[in-house]
């Protein structure tokens, strides 16, 4: 007899977008109209995903899409229970130490580092490189995600050393699997410009974020929100450098950019206009900087005081 919500299941993924949601703008409208399909039959699946291995698995994967979905939008805190439950799900159809594991516990990370508790990210990330590095081998591409992503929440705990450490890893792993303009190399590029920055490494951290922006630059189109990403990094770098005439344009770009691609109150658009009003305030332009500050200010005052904008990871 066939399993009417195994079949719902099945059809909801195959509709579902293809990608990375999370950097798929054009994939963002028809997820909004799937979300609240997922979530509805995903309520009908046991929470650890029941005794059909298939029908969980699939369960598992759209929690996993939607809950990136929401994470895209900035609505953090109720992506947060998605990946926890598919974490749940792949734990009890995989075993503990499996690496489709490790991807849902590096999502989860992810998430509770935009939710501002790399405290509670670390043990999670640190987890998911152990299974990887006991299943693949010390160059494998799948170490240096896990690398990246572990860099980043030790960087926000405040050790940036260890962090440049696996992110330098991470780097040379990426160079050595992709093609030198690869995009997964624009990421760890990036990645470690940040954390040299935070080093007080500010003139070696530019030639990579000139690198990785020019490599999404090819790879994503002049208009895609990972160049605001870049663009923002690179702005706040040469503004460091003493240079806040030449970080204004990237910054204003950034800005432009992220506007077409988010709602208006999306936690992004603050950081963006926040960023800007950094770089005016160095260039003497006081009231200019004062309007966007407030502007970014009622973006944070109304929407969830949890959500904030997550730095680039990898999946």
């Amino acid at each position: 007899m066939v399993d009417p919500l195994a079949v719902t299941l099945s059809l909801l993924e195959d509709y579902a977008p293809g990608g990375d949601v999370l950097t798929s703008p054009e994939s963002w409208p028809r997820w909004s109209i799937l979300l609240s399909h997922v979530l509805t039959a995903v309520d009908h699946v046991p929470y650890g995903g029941g005794s059909d291995p298939a029908m969980a698995q699939n369960c598992s994967h759209l929690l996993n899409r939607a809950a990136t979905f929401l994470r895209a939008q900035g609505r953090y805190v109720e992506a947060r229970p998605l990946f926890e439950r598919a974490l749940t799900i792949d734990e009890a159809v995989h075993g503990p130490d499996h690496p489709n594991v490790a991807i849902r516990l590096n999502n989860l990370a992810q998430i509770l580092q935009d939710l501002g508790d790399p405290a509670a990210a670390r043990p999670l990330a640190e987890r998911a490189l152990t299974i990887d590095e006991a299943a693949y081998e010390p160059d494998h591409p799948t170490i240096a995600i896990d690398l990246n992503n572990l860099a980043l929440i030790l960087r926000h705990l405040g050790d940036p050393a260890a962090a440049r450490l696996l992110a330098e890893r991470a780097l040379t792993i990426g160079e050595a699997v992709y093609e030198p303009d690869h995009p997964t190399v624009a990421i760890y590029l990036n990645n470690l410009a940040l954390i040299l920055q935070h080093l007080g490494e500010t003139a070696a951290a530019r030639p990579l974020a000139e690198r990785a922006l020019t490599i999404s630059e090819a790879a994503h189109g002049p208009d895609h929100p990972t160049i605001a990403v870049r663009l923002n990094n690179l702005a706040l770098i040469l503004r460091d450098l003493g240079d806040p005439a030449a970080a204004r344009p990237l910054a204003e770009r950034a800005l432009t950019i992220d506007e077409a691609v988010y709602e208006a109150d999306h936690p992004t658009i603050a950081v963006d206009l926040n960023n800007l009003a950094l770089i005016l305030q160095d260039l003497g332009e006081s009231e200019a900087a004062r309007s966007l500050t407030e502007r970014a200010r009622a973006i944070h005052d109304g929407a969830d005081p949890t959500r904030r904008r997550s730095e680039e990871t990898d999946k």
